[in-house]
């Protein structure tokens, strides 16, 4: 590790600290701490071309992240080590317990809202897209997938068709807000981690943080309001069914981790838990009003 930093050229020769931050399941973030700078440098790891990660892309939207306000500073970028160096944003790591404080909530919808009014991405996210090629590669290969998948197939595809039906043009997107990848430095939430970034459905944004973030049907009304102004049940029905949406398609990538990659980490339980929170919203009572709300004009 240290012949690797001395490699790069704001570290090089400097006497530092190393401290690895937890979580990163996709990569390893070192805290390097020198005289002049406090950095994180983000070490690759996984199989990008399996995950559908485009490193280069990753690159070029956390510096658009950063011209929105709401992202790191990019220090390096050196693909040939497998490292992006950034700066090193001193505050709150938010675990889900940060959402039930309202003026967290509001502060990471207009957080989010930022990115989504900051300078467009490269690459476009599909997360239809995402998951058919997620189900080809589950299936070329023998990966394990969990019993049922397939049977949630048709009223993925009746969202599909709903989401359509009013699509807004899309926005620059992290695709993968989790809550440790938002940051509170006590004057602003800023936001992390742009591995799976690319233009997308503002609403895919705020569904994948409501499942992921476990917000109950109050809180996600609130962040929506937080970022739009207001709540529409147009909009609150999209955000709601891009949370299944998200939950469906990212439950593929577990399965795929839990096959391939060499972490202790369990990937078979990280992903059913996604899969079966698609599937009571794919089998709910309230699923066709959703899919007859996103489609009205409120």
């Amino acid at each position: 590790m240290e012949a690797l930093l001395d490699r790069i050229p704001v570290l090089r020769g400097l006497p530092r600290s190393v401290v690895e931050l937890p979580g990163g399941l996709t990569n390893q973030n070192l805290r390097v701490t020198t005289p002049t700078d406090d950095l994180v440098v983000r070490r690759f790891r996984g199989d990008a071309a399996l995950l559908g990660i485009d490193r280069d892309a990753e690159h070029l939207n956390t510096r658009a992240a950063a011209q929105a306000g709401v992202g790191a500073p990019v220090v390096d970028y050196r693909p040939d080590l497998g490292v992006l160096v950034i700066g090193y944003i001193d505050g709150t790591t938010y675990d889900n317990g940060s959402f039930a404080s309202p003026d967290a909530l509001a502060r990471a919808g207009r957080a989010v809202r930022r990115l989504h009014d900051g300078p467009r991405f490269t690459g476009d996210f599909d997360m239809f897209a995402r998951q058919a090629g997620y189900l080809r590669t589950v299936q070329e290969r023998g990966f394990r997938l969990v019993e049922g998948y397939a049977d949630h197939g048709p009223a993925f595809r009746r969202v599909q068709a709903a989401l359509a039906v009013r699509a807004a043009p899309t926005v620059p997107c992290n695709n993968d807000l989790l809550a440790g990848n938002f940051v509170d430095d006590g004057t602003r939430v800023w936001l992390i981690d742009y591995e799976y970034s690319g233009n997308n459905d503002a609403c895919f944004e705020l569904g994948n943080t409501a499942t992921e973030c476990d917000l109950d049907d109050d809180q996600v009304e609130a962040l929506l309001a937080a970022y739009d102004g207001r709540a529409t049940r147009s909009r609150l029905a999209r955000v709601r069914l891009q949370a299944l949406v998200s939950a469906y398609g990212w439950s593929l990538w577990g399965a795929i981790q839990a096959c391939a990659s060499t972490l202790d980490f369990d990937f078979d339980s990280w992903g059913r838990e996604r899969f079966e929170k698609a599937a009571r919203g794919f089998t709910s009572r309230g699923f066709d009003a959703l899919l007859e709300e996103v489609a009205r004009a409120d």
